[in-house]
C-alpha cells in the first residue's frame, strides 16, 4: 500500500507501525524520525517561521486566517504522481495541517483515486484510537492493537508507581505571545503523570487567555510546551515565563517531540512528565534519573520546595 502522510503525527504512527517503506509522501514538517523528510516526496509545504518570535508568529497566522488565505501549500501535481491508496490528514486544527477538505478538493479535480483517512483526536485515548484506525485501513490490524497494547502497559506502569502520592498543580503553557492554555489530549498527559491539570480545557481546543489568569490557578509546576517547538526554544521562552511564577518550578519541554503531536510519543510524555512533577517516584528503576532527559530543562526552582 502507498502511503502519503500530511501531518506529522500521523508520519510517527506510520513509522510506528513498521509501515515506513510504504510512505512515498510527506509535509515539510515531518521530522520524525529524520529520515521521513530527507527521503520521502514532500508534498505539503509552509512558511519556515524559523527566526520569528511567538508573537509574530501568532500575528501571520491570524493574518492569514483573517485573508482567508492558507497556511500551508499543497503540491497536488506531486500528490498525485505519487498515486497514494490512502492518505492521512486531519481537520483538528488549521494551524497544525492541511485540513482534509483541501485535500479530497485536489483530489477530485485531479482526478486521483485514494481514500482519506482524517485523524482527528481530542483526548489521549482517543490518540490510542487515531493508532487503530490507521492501522485497520494500513492492512495491519495487528501491529496496531501490539502498539497500543504497549503504550497501554506503560501508561499502567507510570500509574502504579504514582499511586496513592499528591497531585500537585500542574499549568502546561502551550503558547506564550499571547499565552494559550493547555487543551485537547495535553491534561490528560498531565493527570496520567501524576498531576493535577490547572487553567486547562481538557477534550477542547486550547484558547489564548491571559497571564493573570494563569497565576491565579496558583500551579506548583509550570511546564512550557510551546506547539512547533523543540527544547532549545522551549527554554528560551520558558526563561520570560519564569519570573511570572516566582513560587512554581518552571520547566520547559520539547513539546514537538513529547506533548503536542497526537502520536505514539505522548506516553513518552507521560513518562517525562511524570519525572519532572514525581522526581522521587516515577522512574522505573526507582528514584531521579541519574541524568536529565535530553527532552526537558528545569528553568526555575521557585520558592516552594516540590519533592514530588
Amino acid at each position: 500500500m502507498r502511503l502519503v502522510s500530511l501531518l506529522p503525527s500521523a508520519t510517527e504512527i506510520v513509522y510506528a507501525l513498521g509501515l515506513g517503506d510504504d510512505l512515498v509522501g510527506v509535509t515539510f514538517e515531518c521530522d520524525e524520525p529524520p529520515a521521513a523528510r530527507r527521503e520521502k516526496t514532500v508534498v505539503v509545504g509552509g512558511r519556515d517561521t524559523k527566526g520569528m518570535a511567538p508573537g509574530e508568529i501568532d500575528a501571520y497566522v491570524r493574518a492569514q486566517f483573517a485573508a482567508g488565505a492558507d497556511l500551508y501549500t499543497l503540491h497536488a501535481g506531486a500528490l498525485a504522481a505519487l498515486a497514494p491508496d490512502l492518505i492521512l490528514t486531519q481537520d483538528l486544527c488549521r494551524v497544525c495541517a492541511l485540513p482534509s477538505g483541501h485535500v479530497e478538493d485536489a483530489l477530485e479535480h485531479l482526478g486521483c483515486r485514494a481514500d482519506v483517512l482524517s485523524l482527528d483526536p481530542h483526548t489521549l485515548e482517543d490518540v490510542l484510537g487515531t493508532v487503530r484506525a490507521v492501522g485497520e485501513r494500513a492492512g495491519v490490524p495487528e501491529r496496531a492493537e501490539a502498539l497500543i497494547a504497549g503504550l497501554r502497559a506503560r501508561l499502567r506502569a507510570v500509574a502504579q508507581r504514582l499511586a496513592g502520592r499528591p497531585r500537585p498543580r500542574v499549568l502546561v503553557v502551550e503558547w506564550v505571545d499571547p499565552p494559550f492554555c493547555a487543551g485537547h489530549w495535553v491534561p490528560d498527559l498531565v493527570a496520567a503523570a501524576g498531576g493535577a491539570p490547572v487553567a486547562a480545557r481538557p477534550g477542547q481546543r486550547s484558547v489564548p487567555t491571559d497571564w493573570a489568569a494563569m497565576v491565579a490557578a496558583r500551579p506548583d509546576i509550570v511546564v512550557v510546551a510551546p506547539c512547533g517547538y523543540h527544547l532549545d526554544g522551549a527554554a528560551e521562552q520558558a526563561a520570560v515565563v519564569a519570573p511570572r511564577f516566582p513560587g512554581a518550578q518552571v520547566w520547559a519541554i520539547d513539546g514537538d517531540s513529547l506533548i503536542v503531536r497526537p502520536g505514539p510519543r505522548l506516553v513518552d510524555g507521560v513518562e517525562a512528565l511524570a519525572e519532572v512533577i514525581h522526581p522521587r517516584h516515577a522512574a522505573p528503576t526507582g528514584g531521579a534519573r541519574s541524568s536529565p532527559s535530553p527532552y526537558m530543562a528545569l528553568i526555575a526552582a521557585g520558592s516552594a520546595a516540590h519533592q514530588g
